[in-house]
Formats: structure tokens, C-alpha cells, sequence
């Protein structure tokens, strides 16, 4: 009996477990990807293109995350990709916001 009972709630578990990857987690990476997108796109002539872009680009990269948590059998590769992109973005914008400005540093 306790065999049966694991057998359910292993699928319990992984649904979840998509939900979350595909819901909230694709919302916060999404943003992550938003505020790190500025830091390596260039700037454009108008100097506003690496502020334009991901705006532009935020419902295609939610529902390629969506989607990609909803249709992709193996969840490890889903929580790798979004976790990657989280970390390396995240990282960007850490780095950004604990530099020194140039003013404080010639003092």
C-alpha cells in the first residue's frame, strides 16, 4: 500500500513542481531578464535601445518560459534553463548596483 502511495503522489509532486516553474518562476525570471537586458544590449543611436528592447521583449520571453515549462518532458533541463538565466542575470545586476561610482573612486 505505501508503494501505491508513493506512485501517486510522484506526478502530485512534478505537476507542481511545473506549475510553479511555469507560473511564478517564469514571472521572475522574466524580470530578472528585464533588468539585466540593459546591462550587455548596446545603446542604439538614440541611446534608448537597450531600455526599449526588453520592454518590447517581455511577453515573447514569458511565453517562451511559459511554454517551455508546460511542453518540455524533462523538468531538470526546465529548472536548469530558467535557473541559469536567473543566475547569470541576477549576477549582472548584483554587479551594477555593488560598483563603486567613478566620482566616489577618484576621491
Amino acid at each position: 500500500m505505501p508503494e501505491a502511495i508513493q506512485a501517486a503522489a510522484l506526478p502530485r509532486t512534478r505537476r507542481w513542481a511545473r506549475v510553479l516553474l511555469a507560473g511564478p518562476g517564469a514571472i521572475v525570471v522574466t524580470l530578472a531578464l528585464l533588468a539585466g537586458m540593459p546591462l550587455w544590449l548596446p545603446g542604439g543611436a538614440a541611446g534608448i535601445d537597450n531600455l526599449a528592447v526588453p520592454l518590447v521583449l517581455a511577453p515573447l520571453i514569458w511565453a517562451a518560459l511559459f511554454f517551455h515549462a508546460c511542453l518540455d518532458r524533462n523538468l531538470a533541463r526546465v529548472a536548469l534553463v530558467a535557473g541559469a538565466l536567473f543566475v547569470v542575470h541576477g549576477a549582472l545586476v548584483a554587479s551594477r548596483l555593488t560598483a563603486t561610482p567613478a566620482v566616489e573612486a577618484a576621491k
